[in-house]
């Protein structure tokens, strides 16, 4: 019988490489493009919000979700070097510290959005748009984080076991900007959702500085 022309596949030539973790790579990469359309929708939804009820907290959470839209699109290209061993170690360093500086980013931008809301008095106004996208985001963040630590533990991946915090820390701000639209709308507490935010600065730029470090999840 002649032999098959049909080229290689480069795949079945890594005897050494758990075809498992093939599947966790490709697992992941579904979970970033649910991440990068989700954060897409969401935040054009805050920021169309934000400014239709002058909301200095939903353009915030807006503002929020590119960072994340970035993190995503950078462990994508971390992902698809997952089959070429020399590529991944490489990618992975760098893929770390990248989502690092988006932690840090976040932490920067949350941390003076709240000390002038605190300075200025600006109060989150009333937007039942944008409770619903801040309940909405409430729920989906959570699930999403948690399977993506799940990607990462099959991976050895610090990259994607941050950006998978990074999936929390929306569902964290989700939770605060959730409680600032509330108070304020039935309590009048205007400084509820800034002093909320500022409790988070510190986690967040431990996280980025973690990132830099490029520290891997099993350390």
């Amino acid at each position: 019988m002649a032999a098959s022309s049909q080229p290689p596949n480069p795949i079945t030539q890594l005897p050494d490489y758990p075809i498992t973790q093939l599947a966790a790579a490709r697992r992941g990469r579904r979970l970033e493009y649910i991440t990068l359309a989700w954060n897409s929708a969401e935040g054009i939804a805050a920021l169309v919000a934000g400014l239709l009820a002058g909301s200095i907290a939903l353009l915030g959470f807006g503002l929020d979700s590119v960072i994340e839209i970035s993190s995503g699109a950078v462990l994508l290209w971390r992902l698809h070097a997952e089959a070429d061993p020399q590529r991944r170690e490489r990618a992975e360093r760098r893929a770390q510290r990248l989502v690092g500086i988006g932690f840090l980013a976040l932490a920067t931008y949350v941390a003076f959005d709240a000390i002038k809301g605190l300075i200025f008095r600006k109060a989150p106004q009333e937007s039942l748009f944008g409770i619903g996208v801040a309940a909405a985001a409430l729920i989906a963040m959570p699930l999403l984080a948690r399977a993506k630590r799940q990607v990462a533990r099959q991976l050895n991946s610090g990259a994607m076991h941050a950006d998978s915090r990074q999936s929390d820390f929306c569902a964290y701000l989700s939770a605060i900007l959730l409680a600032g639209l509330l108070l304020n709308a039935l309590l009048g507490w205007w400084w509820a959702d800034p002093v909320a935010a500022l409790v988070m600065v510190p986690l967040i730029v431990r996280e980025g500085v973690e990132g830099l470090c490029a520290k891997r999840c099993c350390d």
